[in-house]
């Protein structure tokens, strides 16, 4: 049982995929959490993970004021992980962003986090990097304060990109967009763990902009060869040359399309943290390698499912 006098810390997409695992790192702490979003029901799943008293789900459209002050209201602590591939991305990133920072700043709330991503630039060529950096713009604008967070591609249980990809090796050929194109893989629980220090500490993270990564540059290529081996399989790979992509995102407007025009804009170039840009060290957090981690979750592709994946591990 909480404490009475526990803060609220109010996470803005906290029932998403790192929503959980921030959501999971802020009930340790003695704080009580209230999840904000369209629809709250999408959050029930977090009920079991939290002591009695400790969560709360309320309704809040973050392109909509009113109902982002009302979520922020009485918050001490809040965080901010909505973000979007589709709808209105200015709605999303930058009003909404707009209205989150506004709403600390007039409330009187004491941190803000705000989830951005590697890229982020208000001259970014994508939409979506384009409205990530004119989103920060608009926070440090209203709460200079804010910490933002940039990750590189996040992976962990629950990810679409890991899961996809260990389904698709049961292909013999699978292709590969952009292949040579590099990422720094952070661990989802590695993420939401800095993310929650952040939003409870603001005196040491607060006015500071952090790029996270995991502990290896890898290719697409390599993040393909590695899901695959997690489940068991080694599909022939073949590098799709940027031309044939670039024909395939002119058909991303149809509906299950696997790749958009603006997601192609965003594979032309690498997703690396800046050389001298902070990171998960300067929260003194290890990160774990995905191939470390992703037999945790990916056994289950495997003939026979996870127990086959331990059977091979007992045997060896």
């Amino acid at each position: 049982m909480l404490n009475a006098d526990s803060r609220i810390v109010t996470v803005f997409g906290g029932g998403g995929f790192i929503g959980r695992y921030v959501c999971e790192q802020l009930f340790k702490q003695d704080v009580r959490v209230r999840v904000a979003c369209r629809d709250p029901r999408s959050a029930y799943f977090l009920q079991p993970l939290a002591p009695v008293g400790a969560l709360g789900l309320v309704h809040a459209d973050v392109a909509n004021r009113d109902s982002v002050r009302a979520a922020v209201n009485g918050a001490s602590a809040v965080i901010n992980l909505v973000g979007t591939f589709s709808g209105s991305l200015q709605a999303t990133h930058v009003d909404g962003a707009r209205n989150i920072a506004e709403a600390v700043r007039d409330l009187g709330a004491g941190s803000l986090v705000h989830v951005s991503a590697i890229g982020a630039d208000s001259s970014a060529d994508s939409v979506y990097g384009r409205t990530k950096g004119e989103g920060e713009e608009a926070v440090r604008g209203a709460f200079p304060n804010a910490t933002i967070i940039r990750p590189s591609i996040v992976f962990g249980p629950e990810d679409d990109l890991t899961n996809r990809l260990a389904a698709l090796s049961r292909l013999p050929l699978l292709p590969v967009v952009a292949a040579k194109r590099r990422f720094q893989p952070v661990y989802v629980k590695d993420i939401a763990k800095a993310i929650a220090m952040a939003a409870l500490d603001p005196r040491s993270f607060g006015g500071r902009t952090f790029e996270i990564g995991g502990p290896k540059v890898m290719t697409m290529e390599d993040i393909y060869a590695t899901a695959a081996r997690a489940a068991g399989r080694e599909p022939e790979l073949l590098d799709l040359p940027n031309f044939a992509s670039a024909l395939l995102s002119m058909f991303g407007f149809l509906p299950g399309a696997p790749l958009t025009r603006d997601q192609w804009k965003m594979l032309q170039s690498d997703n690396l943290p800046a050389k001298k840009a902070e990171g998960l060290e300067a929260f003194g957090i290890e990160p774990a390698a995905l191939e470390a981690v992703a037999p945790d979750w990916l056994e289950r592709f495997r003939q026979g499912g996870r127990w086959a994946g331990r059977a091979v591990q007992q045997a060896a």
